[in-house]
């Protein structure tokens, strides 16, 4: 079936699934493959469940008219996605970067929905499923769409592109993220890059966070750049305040034109200043920039401030590499609470530098006095003489409710794969 076929029947019936268990009746099943699952060993449930159609890359063994067999079903999904996103003619914009992608792209659609029918990738479906997913989600009216585009490997950004088709990017930073896959710093950059590149291609606009000399190098060429920062750019932001929660000051306005954010740390500033130079942009106002990025409540573990009893937690959990630890432990020595204590998980995907990064980590921590410092996992491991260490974020939040803390601080952060959201249970 040639996808413009596929792509009819998609237009009777537009929602894609590719988890049974979400099933609703009319969808449309994508049988999809991986290292530990196979979707084509549940086509009949899904055609059971009320899929309209299954798109399987293995014939099951009973003839159903509903059943679509293709070469590949993934690529299948991503050409779908692809011609579907050709049909809008609407400002696609895609963010990437070592940190900061989702909270980015949450504040940009929270600017631009103020002012325009905007979708936006939900959660974290950022991948080489997500992105496609999130493509055939967009509306018939939309007037906007933001694309978040994760990566650990190089041309990886590259193919996104080739579907998404942005009109506009972000690459919010390159830090020390995934460098298993990429190799190098060096390598995150250049990965990163790609989105520059198609912009470069396509005669697209780049926002550029202008403190970061490696982004003016790397964005150089392309021929609409706007920029924001903390000077010498065309939206100037300063940090008014960071705790305890960060406000943000924009230079050249009224008084009153200082943003009261509910996002802890004062490495969200560069966040929050995207999010005013995407919607300057596009002429969203002042007015609902500014209540919109107040009315913002982080969740899902992103700098999200929470209290249980006399205890402050800043559960910033979702995610870590060397770079955005680094930034979180830094905030959280500027702070001016006493007792401050340090649940950290070890950091995934560092490959080879993996013991020289969490190494790097421990130095850092030793610099600044804690009342305590609880490790979790990896390469933390060979620095448990040093610290209190867990093998599990399960066995610290036990230690913790054996041992309750009081009018404490916590900073909590770690990768995904040690699950540091399981702490906040131990309060």
């Amino acid at each position: 079936m040639q996808i413009q076929e596929l792509y009819q029947l998609f237009l009777q019936h537009p929602s894609v699934q590719t988890d049974t268990r979400k099933m609703e009746h009319g969808d449309i099943f994508f049988a999809l493959k991986g290292p530990n699952f196979n979707g084509n060993l549940f086509v009949k449930q899904a055609l059971d469940t009320g899929a309209a159609f299954a798109v399987v890359d293995e014939a099951p063994p009973f003839e159903d008219k509903r059943v679509i067999v293709v070469d590949n079903a993934l690529n299948t999904l991503q050409q779908l996605a692809g011609y579907h996103r050709s049909r809008f003619s609407i400002p696609f914009i895609a963010i990437t970067g070592s940190n900061g992608k989702t909270t980015t792209k949450e504040l940009l659609h929270a600017v631009l929905a103020t002012t325009y029918k905007t979708y936006t990738t939900r959660g974290n479906l950022n991948n080489h499923i997500g992105i496609p997913l999130t493509l055939l989600s967009v509306k018939p009216d939309a007037e906007m769409a933001i694309i978040e585009m994760g990566a650990n490997h190089l041309k990886e950004i590259e193919g996104y592109c080739r579907y998404a088709q942005p009109t506009h990017g972000i690459i919010t930073n390159c830090g020390k993220a995934h460098l298993e896959g990429f190799g190098s710093a060096e390598g995150v950059r250049k990965a990163k890059g790609e989105l520059y590149d198609y912009l470069k291609q396509q005669q697209g606009t780049a926002f550029v966070m202008r403190d970061y000399d490696y982004l003016n190098t790397m964005s150089s060429g392309i021929p609409h750049i706007v920029t924001y920062g903390t000077s010498s750019a065309s939206v100037i932001g300063k940090l008014k305040q960071s705790h305890p929660f960060l406000e943000v000051e924009l230079a050249g306005q009224k008084s009153d034109a200082i943003i009261h954010s509910r996002l802890v740390g004062d490495y969200n500033l560069p966040n929050i200043l995207a999010a005013v130079a995407v919607g300057r942009h596009f002429k969203v106002s002042d007015d609902r920039i500014k209540k919109a990025i107040e009315e913002h409540e982080p969740s899902n573990s992103r700098s999200q401030l929470l209290k249980r009893g006399s205890n402050t937690i800043i559960l910033d959990a979702y995610n870590a590499n060397p770079s955005s630890m680094k930034a979180a432990i830094e905030n959280f020595a500027k702070m001016p609470d006493t007792n401050k204590i340090l649940v950290l998980g070890a950091m995934a995907e560092l490959g080879m530098e993996s013991r020289s990064e969490h190494s790097a980590i421990i130095d850092l921590l030793n610099r600044y006095a804690w009342k305590d410092v609880i490790l979790v996992g990896g390469d933390f491991e060979h620095y448990s003489n040093s610290c209190r260490f867990f093998r599990s974020s399960a066995e610290a939040r036990d230690w913790l409710q054996l041992h309750p803390q009081t009018a404490s601080t916590f900073l909590i952060k770690g990768s995904r794969s040690t699950q540091m959201e399981l702490i906040v249970d131990a309060f």
